[in-house]
């Protein structure tokens, strides 16, 4: 194997503990090499021999840093990486990867420019119910696709106690929470849509942004999707539905790969990205003469290494990455149109 690719985070809280941390340790394609840790010195205790750095610009004065990943708060990723682009580093950026489409455009300008790899960092393709919605579009077993539901719903009355997420500021908010998760996985199945619809609301007490959307997105072929993700539902029902000429499917949102690495699992574990038995997807086909044939699906395993072997073969053997430019401009285009009037 080529040499590990020298990795450094800008960030080591959630999003750097959980979600990069344990991967770039467990690929061996990768090695965690610094991390910045503006406050609390921390990841010695994880990982002794990670440089530890107190500013962003420390971390991209280090040469032998040769990939960076951007898991700042929303506001910050723009700036962080064309920092870290004209510091000559490959760049992995956490959604959202900008609040505008001019604004993603210019970074992969840059990105050219410097020859440089821009790599949006999706990684909820690879979860396991998403995976199974993706085999189930491509068998064609539903006929012609009329109709999708994309939801992600969670219960949370209270505002959140990282304090800049509950500001009006670019990339707070719901929608540049959850949103970027969801539409990607829309665009990445069917493309841009030709017509969209989009509505926001803030329902929390106290609340000064959105904390409800929903988008209306209808193609060409005739096929109608709806996006919606809410804090305030206490009882979620299927994340994924999808009607066709032959047949229905129904998902719940089951992948687990989140709060097993909360609970420390490591990646590699037997059990890492297995789905409970009970979680399975429903297939039901309607047959010739009209009979119904319900049946379960499970799931295939989810793992996220699966978006870090990606970044590693684009950096070092110039594979495309699977996330690219237009799936960006399209998501993005649909975040920061304004909401549709009515009436």
């Amino acid at each position: 194997m080529p040499t590990p690719i020298q990795t450094g985070l800008l960030a080591y809280g959630m999003s750097g503990r959980v979600f990069h941390a344990p991967f770039l340790e467990a690929h061996p394609g990768f090695t965690l090499a610094a991390i910045t840790e503006r406050h609390q010195r921390q990841t010695h205790l994880h990982y002794p021999a990670v440089r530890s750095y107190p500013s962003v610009d420390a971390l991209l004065a280090d040469e032998a840093v040769e990939l960076v990943v951007v898991n700042t708060p929303n506001n910050t990723h723009v700036e962080f990486a064309r920092q870290a682009l004209q510091a000559g580093k490959h760049v992995l950026l956490e959604k959202p990867v900008a609040t505008t489409v001019a604004e993603i455009q210019e970074l992969y300008h840059l990105s050219r420019r410097v020859n440089r790899d821009l790599l949006p960092y999706q990684n909820r393709r690879w979860d396991s119910d998403f995976q199974l919605v993706r085999q189930v579009v491509a068998s064609g077993q539903l006929g012609q696709l009329m109709e999708a539901h994309f939801r992600f719903d969670r219960y949370k009355l209270a505002l959140n106690k990282k304090t800049f997420k509950e500001e009006p500021i670019p990339g707070s908010g719901l929608l540049y929470d959850l949103g970027p998760h969801l539409l990607d996985q829309v665009i990445s199945l069917f493309g841009p849509p030709q017509h969209s619809y989009k509505a926001l609301g803030s329902y929390r007490p106290g609340s000064r942004v959105d904390d409800y959307f929903t988008f209306h997105l209808r193609y060409a072929t005739g096929l109608h999707v709806t996006v919606t993700s809410s804090l305030l539902v206490a009882d979620p029902g299927p994340a994924f539905v999808l009607h066709g000429t032959a047949g229905s499917f129904s998902k719940p949102r089951a992948d687990v790969q989140e709060a097993q690495l909360l609970q420390g699992l490591s990646p590699g574990a037997d059990e890492y990205g297995l789905e409970p038995e009970e979680a399975t997807g429903r297939l039901t086909l309607v047959g010739p003469d009209g009979a119904l044939s319900p049946r379960a699906l499970p799931a295939p395993r989810g793992h996220y290494m699966g978006l870090f072997e990606a970044v590693r073969q684009t950096i070092r053997h110039q594979q495309p990455y699977p996330i690219t430019e237009a799936d960006m401009v399209a998501q993005l285009a649909l975040l920061e149109q304004p909401p549709t009037a009515v009436g």
